[in-house]
């Protein structure tokens, strides 16, 4: 008879060794998170400092340069905090799609046959990735926008309905009358279809090789039908026009010198590391894809746009969603110059006048941590679309 093999001895197996590791390191990850956080509340309380968000029912006393929600300052805490996120979450979203769009253009350009395009191309990454994103923010605001004329010799255009002074962009604003928001429903139905259309076009191309106008379709139901509805109900739409009395102007819209300067600078740098992820892309694309795509008689331009850049997309996408995730985190610059964002007006001044430092520095990460995590998962998302699947 075989003699029965001796047990082997717990710690000695890995799984139990590796789990056993897992929960001492937890442990201990936990124990110094708990031990943070008393002592914080303990030296929160011994200096009269009282914890909790009841601060933010509080009215807040104090204005905003920039909304784009009514504010005024009898409004509470709680409201600058949207304020500032939405104005975070302007600039950002701005910066991402020009950023994008400058940075298709140059990482395009940079593989030019033309020795001018490409040289420019080159020096514009080359410059500009290369100086700090503050110093850019600097330029933009105080070198040229902070050197227009002020708002009484400001310069005018269109039979002076649009300003142009150190205080801004002022230009007619529009304003919704009754029958506007059929209009505007219309549109957003339009846009549903237009999508869906888009995607019915798509299958059919790869099933019958047959094409379909999507971009002229499109065009019809998102403006042509609305623009019909909108002239049927009588033009529902009005205009305020800015007027300088005293030292400003009042009525219509207004784009902010801190706005555009952060938006500028925001774009500019950005874009130069898109234009060098977008390059890098299409260099990895087979040269045998480009020759094929030439024998068959499509131009270079039809070769990139159908050819080149969607196989180019699993290369750029990826560290693509990194840029984005750095211009949102980069737009809290904009306290440098005054522009109201969510570190500017909420870790500044609301921290200021409240002292709830814990609170406000905890929504704030929770703020920057969230948008940077529905970036990543709408490109990942995006990302795993336009992959490679395997049959």
């Amino acid at each position: 008879m075989t003699p029965p093999r001796s047990r082997i001895k717990p710690w000695n197996d890995p799984k139990i060794r590796a789990w056993t590791f897992q929960i001492v390191v937890v442990s201990l990850v936990a124990w110094l998170a708990l031990s943070l956080f008393s002592n914080t509340l303990h030296n929160m309380e011994s200096r009269g400092i009282r914890t909790g968000f009841g601060f933010l029912g509080q009215t807040a006393g104090y204005g905003i340069l920039f909304s784009l929600i009514p504010y005024d300052e009898t409004y509470s805490y709680g409201r600058t905090f949207f304020v500032g996120l939405l104005n975070t979450l302007l600039v950002s979203g701005l910066g991402i799609v020009t950023a994008t769009l400058l940075g298709f253009v140059a990482g395009i350009a940079r593989l030019s046959r033309n020795w001018l395009v490409a040289r420019i191309a080159e020096v514009y990454v080359e410059i500009f990735r290369n100086i700090p994103l503050l110093l850019q923010v600097f330029f933009w605001y105080f070198a040229v926008l902070q050197t227009l004329p002020a708002p009484r010799q400001s310069y005018r255009f269109f039979h002076d309905a649009v300003y142009l002074s150190k205080r801004g962009l002022y230009v007619p604003a529009p304003m919704a009358e009754d029958g506007f928001g059929w209009v505007a429903l219309l549109a957003l139905a339009g846009l549903v279809a237009a999508v869906a259309v888009a995607r019915w076009a798509g299958r059919r191309r790869e099933a019958t090789g047959r094409g379909f106008p999507v971009w002229r379709t499109a065009l019809g139901l998102i403006v042509g039908l609305p623009l019909v509805l909108f002239l049927a109900l009588g033009a529902p739409l009005g205009w305020s026009v800015p007027e300088l009395k005293g030292f400003n102007f009042v009525g219509g819209g207004v784009l902010l010198p801190e706005l555009v300067a952060l938006w500028f600078a925001l774009t500019i740098y950005t874009g130069t590391f898109i234009a060098e992820i977008v390059r890098s892309g299409i260099q990895a694309v087979s040269h045998g894809q480009t020759e094929a795509a030439s024998a068959l008689g499509l131009r270079r331009g039809q070769i990139i746009r159908l050819v080149v850049l969607p196989q180019a997309l699993r290369v750029i996408v990826p560290p693509l969603t990194s840029q984005y995730l750095n211009l949102t985190k980069n737009s809290s610059l904009a306290t440098a110059i005054g522009y109201p964002d969510l570190v500017a007006v909420f870790m500044g001044t609301t921290l200021n006048q409240t002292g709830q430092a814990v609170e406000v520095v905890a929504m704030t990460m929770a703020v920057y941590l969230t948008i940077s995590l529905s970036i990543s998962s709408l490109m990942n998302a995006y990302n795993r679309r336009v992959a490679l699947k395997e049959r």
